[in-house]
């Protein structure tokens, strides 16, 4: 019997390799994803998508989705009791569950907390893509049909002009020396619209993007919307 899974999804490109994989793996069943949403600006945390571009992708996905909402700038103690509420919400759902899967790639100190954090919880962690080439997994991700948009730019680390563009091999060959091909040291972020666990492309459209503090972000949308 597969052991059921839940999947940390932000809509990005390295959550949306870590579904592929996780539905390759007949040990594993992916029973629903878990994002973070900024309840006042009703946005993705970090990537500054729209809950209804969110919502578009999950439901072509026939997943459950299940929302860990907190204030804007919320301090770490909040964070923690939104992500374990969610997961008590999750778990009420299908008892089994005591897995979350990340996409993360290579940042052990990141998955040291996220391990340290579901462990005070009952839960345990999984990698699915942990230690894979950044740069062979980015054009994987180009080759099997996935497109996206670059969503979110740290302008410290990236030129706020990579915003908004298409995640394509163009773009991998403009990035800068020391610009990770996947942005896992947080210089930018994607969301996903189109690739196989789709059966058709999703109508996002980049209406601007805009600054704020140091973060450049897309304004991405449903078109027709």
């Amino acid at each position: 019997m597969s052991v059921p899974v839940l999947l940390s999804w932000s809509g990005g490109k390295d959550a949306t390799m870590a579904l592929e994989r996780l539905r390759a793996d007949p040990r594993r069943r992916v029973a629903g994803l878990l994002t973070t949403v900024t309840a006042d600006g009703d946005r993705v945390g970090g990537h500054g998508v729209r809950r209804s571009v969110l919502q578009r992708q999950v439901d072509a996905l026939g997943l459950p989705l299940y929302v860990a909402e907190m204030p804007a700038g919320a301090d770490n103690d909040t964070y923690e009791a939104a992500f374990a509420k969610a997961l008590d919400v999750a778990r009420r759902d299908e008892p089994r569950l005591a897995t979350v899967a990340f996409g993360d790639l290579f940042l052990a100190d990141v998955r040291a907390y996220r391990e340290a954090q579901l462990a005070r919880l009952g839960w345990s962690g999984l990698f699915p893509l942990w230690g894979e080439d950044t740069a062979r997994l980015a054009r994987h991700f180009i080759e099997r049909g996935y497109r996206a948009i670059v969503c979110c730019v740290d302008t410290a680390q990236l030129d706020a002009a990579f915003c908004g563009r298409e995640f394509d091999a163009t773009l991998l060959r403009d990035l800068p020396p020391g610009c990770d091909p996947c942005g896992e040291n947080g210089e930018f972020h994607t969301c996903v619209y189109a690739g196989p666990p789709w059966a058709a492309a999703l109508p996002i459209s980049c209406r601007s993007c805009e600054q704020a503090g140091r973060f450049a972000y897309a304004d991405l949308d449903i078109a027709g919307s």
